[in-house]
């Protein structure tokens, strides 16, 4: 049953997001029915695939004691609701009844053969309590704001079933957050005056919680939905074909030969399976089985092979084109599509992987490690060649796919799509019959006596068909520009295809007569990567829901706006001590919450005040940096001691430490650590201000070389082993090298300062979409009298009043002041916080006689040169003085 459930999970999401429900105008739902029924869908399966409590332990079953106690507390609290004549006192009655069927089951140890009855119980009203909203979906629309008894009592049901849920799936620290934000909604007047607010009715909670988009059934869980879903269900079936393993053994094929490679190839490997699991923990398990002992056998101590494999897991989350899941909730929590997303995460990813591969290399340096032999050596001018003939394969079929595309679409029109569709279909059975003329890849077994590195050409070729489905979706969503979900839609669509035909088209290109076992197995494989794709959704569609919760909360109490206020005092308005609190309170966080859940409360309650804090000290921080920088420090806390998760799972592997093993991780994931902070003063590395070729050019080599030299320092090893004040030396260059305007703002002043009321001959002289940056000063309902500074654009060329709104502002020079006489609801002015009766005071113009930053670079890679050539001459002389050793 379990199975089936998850199987139709599946089918339903592939129904919600693909264009079949209009076509056929049939089963059409909505946002919030769709909604609805996927967090039935998780919740069922919570309660159903994971106990209660696994087994008894030496510890008190706490939860059950702490559930029975709320039981208690709001049976009595119903009774004596009752009898003041409230009928709200049913709702806490079903409350306590639910709770105390948590405490029941989690207070005794479940069999894992079976399902116990309490969880079936469990099991089917939660789902009927996530399924209310469809289910009485227009009752509910046809009342709004005016819940009665019944929905109370579902409403209520359904919070403390998710709790358990959340509990179950993802242990209690999501858990825990809840409840403290649930309680501080209630007990808002009982609070300390400056965290303190009205509170709210049980009434009110309710609906805000359960009946209406603005808690659990909010944006968190929408993208669950719309988007997440079928992107794990895409990673699922990618596995289930094989690619999973045809990603590995390209990897070790291509650089396992290489000094320390098994480690190298672990990075590749890692940084392509990030396409398939979005998981670093997955990852790990996925590709470290193989990797780990690999490392091993060339040298790399257990904890060190561990690392490595945990760094480059991490960072599999930040590699485009497919992130993890919390990359989807940045389309809607910052507004931008998700081809934003991923031109913006680019640059930063792949230095990171670089600067990892970089970083393999100098330990393997510093301990004389070598890599594995080839089947057949051969020499370096054949493995060029054959690299070259290989990679030049994938770049005809690539620009092939594009060209070829934009030729069909400006000829055929309308057509194009089929002609597409064709030549697709046309490159994959082209490509299967290259792979039929290849062995079939086995999973080597790692812990084997010998083990051989395979053939480059053969490992390349047995597959290149998976790569067809990444071509469809980086299509679908970079040059088409659909949404996510279709995009996925598309893929998933066509790697359903390959999961059901490749085997029988191979095994017919091979004259084999195994053709119908072979489709047998293919359909076989499809249906068990569907239910296996809805089984890695369960936690995090539970995740998002619960999430939800605190995002609930903070719309119905205000407490964004006082955080800003009580942030600003413990960081005495420092910005850099703010980024500090956040990331802290990121990895805080994320040492019991999955990155989603993490992402989703830091998101929402620290982004808004970093960018508040930037424009107060002059610093325009694009709310995209800001998000960046928590989703990567919400994926540290997988790696940071002592619950960094994938260092558990990678020591499992190695049989090495795990807290040691955490340890050496965090220190090869400094590169990702210091890369937030990077782009929030350097948001060139976010591609944004990045408009042609050459400046592309030099932000990717300057942040390439600043990333090599910076894991050097960081590694105490560049040509030789560095002296301490060689490592200081280089990590100024490479500070310099990402951040060459630092410098330049000391030496000259990027912008001139003029005065308010030259605002209109200013706006006169800006070109069409140009933007100007305005310091202004006033009260402001949220945080009182604030100085900022703004950046707005000014749209097309016009007379300057109506430049000025376009960007939502009307102004009036009073007295030498420019005056802010209205801001346009929604317009860009409001979304900086400029407001009514605020003073426009200073505008902030480029000064155009000041010299390129880049100038920097020049002094920065002198001091690298001359450190290079010392660390040379000092290399040379230790190799003589032991090679006159030896010979003694």
């Amino acid at each position: 049953m379990l199975f089936g459930v998850a199987l139709a999970w599946s089918l339903f999401q592939l129904w919600y997001v693909s264009p079949l429900p209009f076509a056929f105008n049939f089963l059409i739902f909505n946002d919030t029915q769709a909604r609805s029924i996927h967090l039935a869908f998780a919740l069922f399966l919570a309660f159903t695939a994971y106990p209660g409590i696994v087994k008894r332990t030496a510890a008190i079953p706490v939860f059950a004691i702490i559930y029975g106690i709320v039981a208690l507390a709001l049976a009595v609290f119903a009774g004596n609701q009752g009898l003041a004549g409230n009928p709200q006192w049913v709702a806490f009655a079903v409350m306590a009844g639910a709770t105390a069927l948590a405490a029941y089951a989690a207070a005794r140890p479940a069999p894992l053969h079976r399902v116990p009855a309490v969880d079936w119980i469990l099991a089917f009203g939660a789902a009927f309590a996530a399924a209310y909203l469809y289910i009485f979906y227009h009752d509910l629309a046809r009342r709004p704001g005016a819940p009665q008894l019944f929905d109370l009592v579902i409403a209520g049901m359904g919070l403390v079933l998710l709790l358990e849920a959340t509990r179950r799936a993802l242990g209690p620290a999501l858990l825990v957050i809840a409840v403290i934000f649930l309680f501080y909604t209630f007990a808002g007047p009982y609070m300390p005056d400056m965290i303190a607010h009205r509170g709210a009715s049980f009434q009110r909670v309710m609906s805000q919680q359960w009946l209406t988009a603005e808690g659990v059934f909010g944006i968190a869980l929408g993208v669950s939905t719309s988007f997440v879903f079928l992107f794990v269900l895409f990673g699922a079936l990618l596995d289930r074909a094989g690619a999973g393993n045809y990603f590995i053994k390209v990897a070790f094929s291509l650089l396992g030969h290489l000094r320390g490679g098994p480690a190298k190839a672990a990075v590749v490997a890692s940084g392509m399976t990030g396409l398939i699991s979005g998981s670093s923990i997955a990852n790990v398990v996925t590709t470290g089985t193989f990797t780990i002992p690999l490392m091993k056998r060339v040298g790399f101590p257990p904890e060190r092979a561990g690392a490595v494999e945990v760094a480059a897991s991490t960072n599999g989350q930040i590699m485009p084109p497919v992130m993890g899941a919390a990359a989807f909730l940045m389309v809607e929590y910052v507004g931008i599509p998700y081809f934003e997303v991923i031109r913006h995460a680019f640059l930063p990813a792949v230095l990171a992987y670089i600067g990892l591969i970089y970083l393999v290399h100098l330990e393997s340096l510093k301990d004389g490690l070598e890599g594995l032999p080839r089947r057949h050596p051969t020499t370096f001018a054949r493995s060029a060649i054959n690299f070259g003939i290989t990679v030049a394969s994938i770049i005809i079929l690539a620009g092939a796919v594009y060209y070829g595309i934009g030729w069909t679409r400006t000829v055929f029109g309308p057509a194009a799509s089929w002609m597409v569709a064709i030549g697709v279909l046309a490159a994959y059975v082209g490509l299967l019959w290259v792979a039929a003329r290849e062995p079939d890849l086995e999973l080597d077994d790692p812990n084997s006596p010998v083990l051989e590195l395979p053939e480059v050409g053969t490992t390349v070729r047995s597959g290149l068909h998976f790569l067809l489905p990444v071509v469809v979706l980086v299509w679908t969503l970079i040059v088409e520009r659909l949404s996510p979900g279709l995009s996925a839609f598309y893929a998933v669509s066509f790697l359903m295809f390959i999961l059901v035909t490749q085997r029988p088209i191979i095994a017919a290109f091979r004259r084999s007569r195994e053709l119908v076992p072979a489709l047998i197995q293919g359909f076989r494989e499809l249906i068990e990567g569907l239910a296996q794709g809805a089984r890695n959704m369960v936690g995090i569609g539970v995740a998002t829901a619960s999430a939800g919760i605190i995002v609930g909360t903070v719309a119905q109490t205000g407490i964004g706006g006082v955080l800003i206020e009580v942030v600003e005092f413990i960081s005495g308005g420092n910005l850099i001590v703010m980024l500090l609190m956040t990331a802290a309170i990121c990895i805080v966080l994320g040492l019991g919450l999955p990155t989603t859940a993490n992402y989703i409360i830091v998101a929402t309650l620290m982004a808004p005040v970093i960018v508040e804090l930037g424009s107060q000290q002059g610093l325009i921080v694009p709310l995209i940096a800001v998000h960046l920088f928590v989703f990567y420090f919400g994926l540290m806390a997988d790696v940071t001691p002592p619950v960094g998760l994938a260092a558990y799972a990678a020591a499992a592997i190695s049989r090495g430490d795990p807290i040691r093993t955490g340890i050496v991780a965090i220190s090869y994931d400094i590169r990702t650590i210091i890369l937030p902070f990077i782009f929030i003063f350097n948001t060139q590395l976010l591609l944004i201000g990045v408009d042609d070729l050459f400046t592309f050019a030099v932000v990717f080599l300057s942040g390439l070389v600043a990333m090599l030299v910076f894991a050097a320092a960081t590694q105490g090893f560049f040509v030789t082993r560095s002296r301490i004040y060689e490592s200081l030396l280089l990590l100024l260059v490479a500070f310099t090298m990402f951040r060459p305007g630092f410098w330049m703002d000391m030496i000259d002043p990027p912008y001139d300062i003029r005065p308010g009321s030259e605002l209109m001959e200013i706006v006169e002289t800006k070109r069409p979409n140009e933007f100007i940056r305005l310091q202004v000063e006033g009260f402001s309902m949220l945080s009182g009298e604030v100085t900022k500074t703004v950046m707005l654009n000014l749209g097309p060329d016009a007379p300057p009043i109506e430049r000025l709104r376009h960007a939502g502002l009307e102004v009036m020079e009073m007295g030498g002041n420019v005056q802010v006489m209205a801001v346009d609801f929604s317009s860009q002015a409001e979304r900086v916080g400029i407001e009514f009766g605020m003073d426009i005071t200073q505008v902030l113009v480029p000064d155009e006689t000041r010299p390129p930053k880049e100038i920097i670079f020049i002094p920065a890679l002198a001091l690298l040169g001359g450190i290079y050539f010392v660390q040379r001459r000092r290399k040379a002389k230790e190799e003589g003085a032991r090679a006159v050793k030896a010979n003694a």
